[in-house]
């Protein structure tokens, strides 16, 4: 799950001397490691390989396990950010007979979508001998790209595919 990077801290650093960088941010400069180590026993703090592909190793005088967990809120917060933007395709599905008020609330549930800046696949079935009456499906699609044309644009035009007419809606881009 997490891909945190893995420092090396303490003693368990291999290099004999580092570029050493105090808990404030100050360089202090290139000390020996032991005494690096010295220096961040007595201050109560670890000593955290930051760079160990610099010459000499970058390492940091530290609280390594708060600096690991916020690494881990950094990360958390990255992907919360990233679900937010994801778009969803919403599917929609209706008889291409629908009734006047089960229209009107498959309308309201598709601008809501439309809102949450989710993108709405719009599936109008046909049953029986309504297949050879396509323009059904036609006049009822033009019906909902009109009364939602002021949040939404047609994505994808109506086609009719087997039993099915699909039409996808996106929601209309800020300008």
């Amino acid at each position: 799950m997490s891909k945190l990077k893995e420092y090396r801290v303490n003693r368990q650093i291999r290099a004999k001397e580092c570029r050493l960088i105090d808990e404030n941010g100050q360089q202090i400069g290139i000390v020996p490691i032991e005494e690096a180590l010295k220096i961040a026993e007595e201050k109560g703090l670890d000593l955290v390989e930051i760079a160990p592909q610099a010459k000499p190793p970058v390492c940091k005088i530290m609280d390594y396990g708060k600096f690991k967990y916020e690494l881990k809120k950094k990360e958390r917060e990255a992907r919360k950010k990233q679900r937010e933007h994801q778009i969803e395709v919403k599917d929609i599905r209706m008889k291409v007979r629908i009734d006047e008020h089960d229209l009107q609330v498959k309308l309201k549930h598709m601008r809501e979508f439309l809102e949450e800046g989710d993108k709405v696949k719009v599936w109008l079935r046909f049953r029986g001998r309504e297949n050879i009456y396509p323009e059904l499906g036609k006049k009822l699609a033009e019906r909902i790209i009109n009364e939602l044309s002021d949040i939404a644009e047609v994505e994808v035009q109506p086609k009719k595919e087997g039993n099915f007419m699909i039409f996808v809606l996106a929601p209309k881009r800020k300008k």
